[in-house]
Formats: structure tokens, C-alpha cells, sequence
């Protein structure tokens, strides 16, 4: 299932104006070789706007980590695994494809897939099933996932099909990664970019909390999802010393296996914010009440993370007292420790004072 996510890092003036000066420049040669009657002009226009993407993405720093990740972001393209997404609009959506019979709204809807944005890929009665993350965030998690030549890689969550990509180039052999989904219609559409960009992973319909044992075992998992808790089935499938990449709460967090019953690790300091982890019997969780709390704790991200990591392990006016006291703490304070069957939250230190169970 595809992402979408919070706050970007605001881009540089000197970006955002020299790229309003390409659309100008671009969309009218577009038209050209459009009127023309010839393709070339909306696939100049791509990989124009491609390489203004990557030097966004540069700019913000996503793959200082790991800048290996700049020629996949450059060599992908990204508009093959977006031929129509919704933009929002008064009221509700507007769809945007490639196949548009008018040639403005093909540029509109080329340059849309090339801004540093989530974009909205499927709805079910107005409702968002699945999206395209945002690309800096794609960026800053593939490389926070440290991935090695020669790694196995999973990832939770098809989507449209453009991580799984961006994977297989970097690795260079689509047989190392592997994407799942749970809905058909997503797999199969994601299968289908993923030919179109001539890369053939592993792509399985199925509960992506439940792994894909038969393609196991694993060097990285990725999920572009949000979940409740770390599901056992992944350690399981996990060589020792692998890392997980998963959004939990707000956030993500980056834990490093020991074995099949044990993984810990800490959150980034990012935020971040994805469709849930669909499957059988995972409902949505209520938001908590915040009756009589300040408004700058209700307002306050950072507390509003809190929250969503300890939904049903800590009291809303509890939560406020410890935000405080321990002054307002960032993500990156928090980690998450699986032992056995126990999995608990902790905040700077796993043996407590401050630890929440999360779901089983």
C-alpha cells in the first residue's frame, strides 16, 4: 500500500523559482512536440523534470546518508508508475492522467508527478486506499535502510510499484526484492509499472503483516505503511543482524534483528504519516480524547505523536504530565523493543521508567 506523509524540509527560493521557470519553458516545447503529433516532447519534458526532482531531493538532504540513491531517484521515472493520480480540490478530487486528450493537462499532470509530493493513486468511496509517497521521504527512508549490495529486500506495501523500483535498480537484480500488497488490483497495477520500467521483483498478493515466508529469508524489510505493532512473522524471516524500516505512530522507526523473537531500535527524527496496514480483523484505531488539555499540547505534533505510540497504554492527561516533565521530548527519544512475545514503546531508555506494551 502506498504512503503518504507529512511536513517536507521547505525547498530554497532559488529552486522553486528556477523550476517555475522550466514548466514555462518546458510545458511550451511540450506543446510543440505534442502538436506536432510526436511523444518526444512530453518524454524531453520527463527527464527534465526528473533531474529537477533529484536536485530538490539534493537540496534536502534525504540521501546525505547514502547518496547511492541519487542515480535510482535520476535513472526511475517516476510518471510510469503514476499514469493517472487525484489532486485535491473544493469538494472533493480531480483526476489527472497521462492519456489526456488535451495537451496542457498532460503537462499538468507530468509535472504533478514530479514534484516532491504524495500523490493520491486510489480511492474507495472518496476515501484514499493507496498513494505514492513523497519522493524526499522515499529518499531519506531507502537510505536510512542501509541497504547492501547483495541484500534480500522486502518490502511491505506495493503501492504503485515505484519503490520496489527504485530497489531494483539500486541493487541491480530484481530477484532480490520482493513487494506485497494485500488488494489484487493493486498488486497487478503495480506488476504492470514495474514492466514498463523493465524490472520484473517479486510482486505477492497477500497480508504484508504475515511476510512472504517463501521468499525468505530477508537483509532489509521496508513497510510503507502504517502499523500498530511489530508483527513476529517478520523477525521470523529475518536473517540475524537484518534491519526493519516501519512507520509506527507518527513516525519511523529502525530496528535491528537479533533472532527471531528479538529486534530494538530507535525513531528517526522525522515525521511521517501513512494509509494504515490493511487486513483481516485490523481495525482503525479511535483517536483519543484531548477534553481539557492545553491547546498547545493539542496542537503540538511532537505531543500528538505520544499519543498515537501509547493509544491505550497511557492516559491523555498522564501522557501531558511526562511530555512536560521530560521536556518535550522529539522522536527520536522513543525506540521500540520486541522480546518474545512482549513488544513495548520506550522512551530514552528500553528498561524504563518510561515504557508502553504495544498490540501483540
Amino acid at each position: 500500500m502506498g504512503a503518504h506523509t507529512g511536513e517536507k524540509e521547505h525547498e530554497s527560493r532559488r529552486i522553486r523559482e528556477g523550476r517555475e521557470d522550466r514548466e514555462g519553458r518546458e510545458g511550451r516545447e511540450s506543446r510543440e512536440g505534442d502538436e506536432g503529433g510526436g511523444g518526444g516532447g512530453l518524454e524531453a519534458l520527463a527527464a527534465e523534470a526528473r533531474e529537477a526532482l533529484v536536485r530538490e531531493i539534493d537540496a534536502s538532504g534525504a540521501w546525505a546518508s547514502d547518496p547511492v540513491w541519487r542515480e535510482a531517484f535520476a535513472a526511475v521515472p517516476r510518471h510510469l508508475f503514476v499514469p493517472y493520480y487525484y489532486v485535491g480540490v473544493m469538494g472533493g478530487y480531480e483526476r489527472r492522467w497521462g492519456e489526456s486528450p488535451e495537451a496542457k493537462a498532460r503537462e499538468r499532470w507530468l509535472w504533478g508527478a514530479y514534484e516532491d509530493a504524495p500523490l493520491a493513486t486510489r480511492l474507495r468511496d472518496g476515501e484514499l486506499v493507496s498513494s505514492s509517497s513523497q519522493p524526499s521521504l522515499m529518499a531519506q527512508m531507502l537510505a536510512e535502510l542501509r541497504v547492501a549490495d547483495g541484500d534480500r529486500v522486502l518490502e511491505i506495501g506495493a503501492g504503485t510499484g515505484y519503490n520496489a523500483a527504485l530497489l531494483a535498480h539500486r541493487l541491480g537484480d530484481d530477484d532480490l526484492v520482493t513487494t506485497i500488497d494485500l488488494d489484487p488490483e493493486i498488486t497487478e497495477s503495480a506488476r504492470r509499472h514495474l514492466a514498463a520500467a523493465g524490472h520484473h521483483p517479486a510482486v505477492v498478493t497477500g497480508d504484508g503483516a504475515r511476510g512472504v515466508p517463501e521468499r525468505a529469508p530477508f537483509d532489509r524489510i521496508i513497510a510503507t505503511c502504517a502499523l500498530p505493532s511489530i508483527p513476529r512473522a517478520w523477525l521470523a524471516q529475518c536473517h540475524p543482524g537484518a534491519r526493519i524500516l516501519t512507520p509506527i505512530a507518527t513516525g519511523l522507526v529502525a530496528l535491528t534483528v537479533r533472532d527471531a523473537a528479538h529486534a530494538e531500535g530507535a525513531f528517526l527524527a522525522t515525521p511521517a504519516f501513512f494509509v494504515p496496514l490493511r487486513g483481516e480483523g485490523r481495525p482503525e484505531p479511535r483517536p483519543p480524547r484531548l477534553d481539557g488539555l492545553p491547546a498547545r499540547a493539542r496542537e503540538d505534533e511532537l505531543f500528538r505523536f505520544l499519543l498515537a505510540l501509547t493509544r491505550g497504554g497511557l492516559d491523555p492527561g498522564d501522557a501531558y504530565a511526562l511530555w512536560e516533565h521530560e521536556g518535550r521530548p522529539g522522536r527520536e527519544r522513543y525506540g521500540i523493543t520486541v522480546n518474545g512475545e512482549q513488544v513495548w514503546a520506550w522512551l530514552d531508555d528500553p528498561e524504563g521508567p518510561y515504557t508502553w506494551p504495544l498490540p501483540g
